[in-house]
This record gives structure tokens, sequence and C-alpha cells, in this order.
């Protein structure tokens, strides 16, 4: 069973917390206090009627016990309300009450109480805030004064990395487990089970050249567009526009190196946005490209060369003279120029922007000791 918690309005001056808590007839009020913890608990009346209710704040900073001194903190009861007095250990302006950035919903702004830093030192008992300073309510509803809501830009991005590191796991599962029970035998219909899966994923990608494009994250646009865009050339208009390739065992093992790669580059990148860095996982993301992109660039060239001859014989995509548009086409010819003067040199600047990320990522840190 949950014990839902009562609204708790909250307060300071620089050597007090006051909070005010929202329950009416209160019976058994109990109050435990630590250094930086609080814990309450009482039956009263609050926003779920007739209960039992208790909270618990771990203060962003210390504060004086009751073990230390009986008289501090204080608790007073009155028939609509609970009023808290915290002394704090060290005198300083608090820029939120708890020691987490998310505040608990139930957690206000006790704005008749409240002072800010500037006022400490007026001689003035009582305040009207929204009077003397316009739009300072909106303010702290909003900011709520040191807390800082979950940002949508953060939520998103980290939704999105969910989602594409779960996708490419199915992947590489499915291949996984078919090859396991089927051997070989499930090499040439990899394409009929995973493939829409890959095409989604890869659609799904084109939204990560907007992202650093819109300051979601920082990156290269460029070389963001590179990578996507000639994936999803290869997924769409090479082994989509050709069935007789979706049988080869090449889209096996491509499918393998590109849904190896994203598995681990996914995850960094939510532990990153959560400031966590895991040693292993940051190692995976910066080494595992360096057999995996030259075998990805691999398979995307026989793939190519493989399907010349089918375009040759198809003409599909090959737009011949005359038209209207005046316009000519070839596109064996365009993907025998692809592989020689795209593919190849856009794999050693792809190396080459990988290396230098690697070299400053995984750099030993250089501690300096001072001598005592």
């Amino acid at each position: 069973m949950v014990i839902p918690s009562p609204f708790v309005y909250w307060a300071q001056t620089e050597s007090a917390i006051t909070l005010k808590i929202d329950l009416k007839n209160v019976v058994d009020p109990n109050l435990k206090v630590l250094e930086d913890n609080i814990k309450f608990t009482a039956q009263g009346i609050g926003a779920h009627g007739q209960s039992q209710y208790e909270f618990t704040l771990n203060l962003y900073s210390a504060i004086k016990s009751n073990a230390a001194n009986d008289e501090v903190p204080f608790m007073r009861v009155f028939d609509n309300r609970v009023e808290l007095a915290l002394q704090k250990e060290k005198p300083a302006w608090w820029p939120r009450l708890t020691a987490q950035p998310q505040k608990p919903a139930w957690l206000k702004i006790n704005f008749d109480l409240w002072k800010s830093e500037d006022l400490q030192d007026s001689d003035e008992e009582t305040r009207d805030v929204m009077r003397d300073y316009p739009g300072m309510y909106d303010k702290l509803h909003k900011e709520e004064m040191g807390y800082r809501k979950e940002d949508w830009k953060k939520v998103y991005l980290i939704l999105y990395n969910l989602f594409q590191m779960i996708g490419f796991t199915y992947v590489l599962s499915v291949i996984s487990i078919r090859y396991s029970k089927l051997g070989y035998d499930s090499v040439t219909d990899t394409y009929e089970h995973v493939g829409s899966a890959i095409k989604f994923l890869h659609l799904m990608q084109i939204l990560e050249i907007l992202h650093p494009l819109f300051g979601y994250v920082k990156g290269s646009v460029f070389m963001t567009f590179v990578q996507v865009m000639g994936r999803n050339f290869i997924i769409f208009a090479m082994i989509e526009g050709e069935p007789r390739i979706q049988t080869k065992p090449v889209i096996f093992y491509l499918y393998i190196v590109w849904s190896s790669v994203e598995v681990i580059r996914y995850p960094f990148y939510i532990t990153n946005m959560y400031k966590k860095e895991i040693y292993l996982l940051t190692w995976l993301r910066y080494s595992i490209w360096l057999p995996l992109y030259p075998l990805g660039v691999l398979c995307e060239s026989v793939i190519i060369v493989r399907n010349i001859p089918y375009f040759e014989e198809t003409q599909r995509f090959t737009v011949s003279l005359p038209n209207e548009w005046n316009f000519a086409f070839h596109l064996p010819s365009f993907l025998k120029v692809y592989v020689f003067m795209v593919a190849v040199p856009g794999l050693y600047f792809l190396m080459s922007h990988m290396q230098k990320q690697r070299t400053v990522k995984l750099k030993p840190k250089v501690i300096i000791k001072k001598s005592k």
C-alpha cells in the first residue's frame, strides 16, 4: 500500500527553514530528524481525505538534529496545519530545499513567508511579493527556486536513444536466435525477417541529422549526414530496389555489423546524458568501430558491385534521353563512381574523424598531486 504525502510548503531565512504541512485534525504526529534528512508521519485529513500521511526529505545541506538539542527542531500542531522549524547547521542561503535537483510534486513554496537573499537585510516585516516584485510569483512557480524540471529535450533524446537501442537489439537477437537454431540456412532469408525493422530504424536515424542542426546535441552535421544518408542509400536504393540481392549472405553480415555498432552507441549516449561514465561502454564505443566500420563499408561495396549487372539488366532508376526534363542518369555508371570516389574516401574521412574522437575520449587522465 502506497502512503500518500501531504502538501508541504517551505520557506527559508539565512539560518532556518520553515515547513508548513497541509493537514487538518492531525493525530499522532511523528518527526524524525537526522543531519540532512527528515521524516514526518501522522494521521490527518489532507488531499486524500482521512488517511495516514508521510514524507521524507533529503535536505540540501545539514541541519541541527533533535539529537543534539531537544528544542531544535520544534513542531507546532494547529487545527488546519503542522508547522516545523529547522535550524541550519551553517547559516547560508540554500538554492533549493532538497539535495536532488528534481522537486517532489507535493513540495511547494510558502509565499506568505518567502524571503530571498536580496531581502535579508530589509527592515520590513512583511512584503507583498506580487506587488513589489512583478513576475516573481510566476518565476518561482516555474523554476521552484533552484529546482529544474526534466528538460523535454533531454527526455526526447533519452526516449529516442532507448527506442533505437531496443530496435537494434531486437534485430541482433532475431538474427542470432535464428542462426543458433537453423545454422547457415538462416542466412538467405535474413532480409525477410528483419528487413522491415532495419528500414524503420534507419528512417528514424534521419532525425540524428536534425539533432546537431537544432542544437540538441554537439556534433558534426556533415559527418552525421554522410553516415545516415549513406546507409539509407544502401537500404532503399540498393537492397530494396533489387530483390535478388536480398537473399545474398552479404545482407546477413551487413545487418550484424550495423546492429553491433548501434547496440553500443545508443546506450553510451543515454549514460552520457545522465553524466554517468561506464569505462567499458566508453571503450567499446570508441574501439569497436576499428574492425566494424571497414567491414561495414566492405559489405556495402559488395552489395553495390553485385547490383551493377542487375541494374544494367533492369535499367531501374536509370533515366534515358530523350525526355521532357532533358536529363539523363545511368545508375550503373553512378554506382562505379560511388564505390571508388565516395565509399573509399568516405571511409578514410570517417575513420579519421572517429580516431580523433577516440584519442580525446580514451587518453589517460593526468592527475597532478600537490607536494606537501
